[in-house]
C-alpha cells in the first residue's frame, strides 16, 4: 500500500474499501446492537477492535480508522448528534453571515483525543505491514454540513451562502481548513502513516467555482499533512474536477465510479498515484459480475505503478458479503 502511494512497483495491487467496517458486516451490527455510532466512535477500545476484526475478516491491505468525518465540528461548536435513522443532525446550522462568527477556531485537539486513541489502539492491534489511513472531511463537505444542518441533494443553503457573502464563506471554509490541517498532523503523530481526506459531496459544485471558493482551502488543509505521509485526496460526483483535486493536493488521487479509471488517471497525470474505483452498487450483482468488473478495472490500470485498489465510494449497507470477498480475491489474483 505505501509503496503504490509512492508510485513503486509492487507485486500485486493493493486493496482497501471505504467503509470496510459497517452495516453490511455481522459482526458489526452485533456491536451496534449494543453501542450507538457515537459511542462507538468515543471508544477507542471497541473503535480500534471493530477495524482490527474487518482488517483480518476481509483481508485487506490498510486499515482506515473508525471513526466519521463530523466529531471535529464538536469542539468548534456545532451542536451535532446522529440521530437513529436519520443520519448526522446539526443543530445549530450556520445559516447567515453572522452566524460565522460562533465557529470556534480550533486551536488544539485535546477533545478529539479519542480519535488518536483509535490511531494508537489500532496501530498496536496490526501487523506493522498493515499501514493505518487516518483521516477528515475536506473543508467544503464539513462547511457544507455546518450550512445545512445535515446531508442535501441540492446544498441550497450551502451555495446561498457561497454566492451572497464570500467574504463569510472563506471565513468558515479557512477556519475549517486550519482545523483539517492541525487533525490530520494529530493522527499522523499519534500513528497514521497514510491520510484521507474526503470531499463527499463537492461534486455539486463546477469547477469554476470549486476554484473559486474550494481550492485554497483544500490546498490549506491537505498541505501539513502531505509534508509528513502520503495524502489520498478523494472528492465524488464530477470527474471535471479531477485537474483541480490534483492542484489542491494529495500524493494519491481517488477517483470515482463516474469515469474510466485509465481515462481519469490521464487527466490527473500518471506522476500521480490514484485509488479506486468500483462503483459500490456492483457489490448488489452476482459473484461472476463482481469478478468481471474488478477485474475490468485492474485491466484498465494495466500494472501501472501507483494503482490503489478501492471502491468509487464507501460500501453500502445490506452488501453481501460474499461479494466484498470475492472482490478482494480477486484483485489479490491479479
Amino acid at each position: 500500500m505505501l509503496r503504490a502511494c509512492r508510485l513503486e512497483p509492487v507485486e500485486r495491487t493493493p486493496v482497501w474499501l471505504m467503509r470496510q467496517a459497517g452495516r453490511y458486516l455481522p459482526e458489526y451490527r452485533a456491536i451496534r446492537d449494543t453501542v450507538g455510532f457515537m459511542e462507538l466512535c468515543k471508544t477507542p477500545r471497541l473503535a480500534a477492535e471493530v477495524m482490527i476484526a474487518t482488517v483480518h475478516r476481509l483481508g485487506v491491505d490498510a486499515a482506515i480508522i473508525f471513526s466519521d468525518l463530523l466529531p471535529i465540528l464538536e469542539p468548534m461548536g456545532l451542536d451535532l448528534e446522529f440521530a437513529q435513522g436519520e443520519g448526522p443532525v446539526i443543530h445549530n446550522p450556520v445559516r447567515t453571515a453572522a452566524d460565522v462568527a460562533r465557529v470556534r477556531e480550533l486551536t488544539d485537539i485535546d477533545q478529539l483525543g479519542f480519535v488518536m486513541d483509535t490511531v494508537r489502539a489500532t496501530r498496536a492491534g496490526l501487523d506493522a505491514s498493515i499501514p493505518v489511513i487516518g483521516f477528515a472531511g475536506a473543508p467544503f463537505t464539513l462547511a457544507g454540513y455546518c450550512i445545512e444542518g445535515g446531508t442535501s441533494k441540492a446544498w441550497l443553503h450551502t451555495k446561498s451562502l457561497m454566492y451572497t457573502h464570500e467574504s463569510a464563506w472563506h471565513d468558515l471554509a479557512d477556519r475549517i481548513a486550519r482545523a483539517v490541517s492541525l487533525y490530520l498532523v494529530a493522527q499522523i503523530d499519534a500513528g497514521a502513516e497514510i491520510v484521507q481526506v474526503f470531499d463527499s459531496w463537492v461534486g455539486c459544485l463546477s469547477p469554476d467555482d470549486y476554484r473559486r471558493y474550494v481550492l485554497p482551502h483544500s490546498r490549506t488543509a491537505i498541505a501539513a499533512a502531505a509534508k509528513r505521509v502520503p495524502t489520498i485526496h478523494f472528492a465524488t460526483g464530477n470527474p471535471a474536477l479531477l485537474p483541480l483535486l490534483r492542484e489542491a493536493g494529495g500524493s494519491v488521487i481517488g477517483i470515482d465510479w463516474r469515469i474510466d479509471l485509465d481515462a481519469a488517471w490521464k487527466i490527473v497525470g500518471h506522476d500521480r498515484a490514484v485509488q479506486g474505483n468500483l462503483d459500490p452498487a456492483v457489490l448488489f450483482a452476482d459473484r461472476d459480475t463482481v469478478r468481471r468488473r474488478t477485474q475490468e478495472i485492474l485491466a484498465r490500470a494495466a500494472g501501472r505503478p501507483g494503482h490503489i485498489f478501492n471502491l468509487g465510494h464507501g460500501i453500502m449497507p445490506h452488501t453481501p458479503v460474499e461479494n466484498v470477498l470475492e472482490l478482494i480475491a480477486t484483485v489479490k489474483g491479479g
